[in-house]
């Protein structure tokens, strides 16, 4: 293929081939990102016929990553986690330490080193948040108490991956080698100070500052330019973390979208950003796709099927019994359980960086994206498990909302 071209094809083969999928699987009920990682697995090396720039489809792909975080930022709402923080902080934070030691035990019995097998486990231990919004919105629940215990277990887990994403790189060297605990001591801290500085600056001088350019931009009464400019603030930031303060894209970008989201235009902000954080947010499922071997599930089934259940059992029981711990009803606990028993994005930027920095395996990754198209498919039908599990433990009087707050035989509701 020219080089003159290639941008141009690669852009036409994700965008057409992950519409054609996309559509299919919302016929089929599924997720669209089961469409868009399918197309990335039809053009990507594995199978026949053409096969896309693998050099230039990473590169839209951090794109794709660094609107999906500034997205994150934009939406983060710290007053609707601290509604639910009693319920959501520890049940997240258990379940993904359950989740991250299945996966560890997994790993280790497949023949990895101890590493890799956390790193496994704990790529498998957050969920996607496209797709249990997706799942609320289907339900209309996210106004109810389980979307905001779920959506708050998953903001939770959001953070600690944006943690991880700064974390890793300081911790694994070039070639998957553990750094030396006082080199490992040296680097953390002086990364930890660069990252305090630039958080420090972006909310006391960049949340007077980026207000008030949005304010000068929207009195233009020009609405490519706001676009243009919130798409400036988010990569601009992020590139500005990554090359002056040593931070990660993903970082920069979800402080931006951070700051930007307390202020007066960061709705409209949100509403601009949104349609160039889907188009890009396509491109970097197309591209996980493209790096899947879909043999993997041919050659390795008890594997694939052993990280399966992880994601569908495990995270779901882990789930369920961390919100019984705390006495929340059983229709929000079945409903929770449901919600996090698939993976997603955060899992395929997690899985991406450990492989670039040599930490996690090409095979490992494989096991990993499998686990996450085949969850993601069957998650509707955990959905309608857990109703109908629900429906036979907790009856309720018919015409009740989802929105109930008693549960026969569950308890009161924890107050979260």
């Amino acid at each position: 293929m020219p080089h003159a071209d290639s941008l141009i094809v690669t852009l036409v083969g994700g965008f057409v081939l992950a519409f054609v999928f996309g559509m299919i699987a919302n016929r089929l009920r599924l997720s669209p990102l089961v469409g868009y990682l399918l197309a990335g697995v039809l053009i990507g090396p594995f199978t026949p016929g053409y096969v896309a720039d693998m050099e230039l489809a990473p590169q839209l792909a951090e794109i794709g990553v660094i609107l999906l975080m500034f997205g994150v930022g934009l939406h983060f709402s710290p007053r609707d986690l601290m509604k639910v923080r009693k319920v959501a902080v520890p049940g997240a934070l258990a379940q993904i330490s359950v989740a991250t030691a299945l996966g560890w035990a997994l790993g280790r019995l497949l023949g990895m080193g101890d590493g890799e097998a956390l790193l496994l486990g704990f790529s498998l231990s957050v969920a996607s948040t496209v797709v249990l919004l997706r799942a609320l919105e289907e339900r209309q629940q996210i106004k109810t108490e389980v979307g905001r215990v779920a959506i708050g277990w998953l903001i939770v887990e959001d953070l600690v991956i944006v943690i991880a994403l700064v974390m890793l790189p300081l911790m694994v060297l070039p070639g998957g080698q553990a750094a030396d605990p006082a080199t490992l001591g040296l680097s953390i801290g002086w990364t930890l100070l660069k990252v305090a500085v630039f958080v420090g600056l972006m909310f006391v001088v960049g949340g007077r500052v980026l207000p008030w350019v949005l304010v000068r931009i929207a009195h233009t009464r020009s609405r490519e330019l706001f676009t243009l400019g919130v798409l400036a603030i988010a990569l601009g930031i992020a590139w500005v973390a990554y090359a002056v303060f040593g931070a990660s894209f993903a970082l920069g970008a979800f402080v931006a979208g951070l700051v930007l989201n307390g202020t007066p235009l960061g709705h409209n902000a949100a509403e601009r950003a949104l349609p160039l954080r889907d188009a890009f947010a396509v491109l970097f499922f197309v591209s996980v796709g493209m790096l899947f071997d879909p043999t993997i599930v041919v050659r390795e089934p008890l594997a694939v099927f052993g990280v399966l259940m992880i994601v569908l059992v495990g995270k779901s029981m882990a789930a369920l019994a961390i919100t019984s711990l705390f006495r929340v009803n059983r229709h929000v606990s079945f409903t929770v359980a449901a919600s996090l028993a698939q993976v997603g994005e955060f899992t395929f930027i997690l899985a991406s960086l450990s492989v670039y920095l040599g930490a996690m395996s090409r095979e490992t990754q494989d096991l990993i994206l499998a686990g996450a198209l085949l969850s993601i498919a069957v998650n509707p039908f955990v959905f309608k498990l857990a109703d109908w599990v629900d429906a036979r433990k907790n009856p309720r009087p018919s015409g009740e909302g989802d929105h109930a707050q008693h549960g026969g035989g569950g308890g009161s509701a924890a107050p979260v």
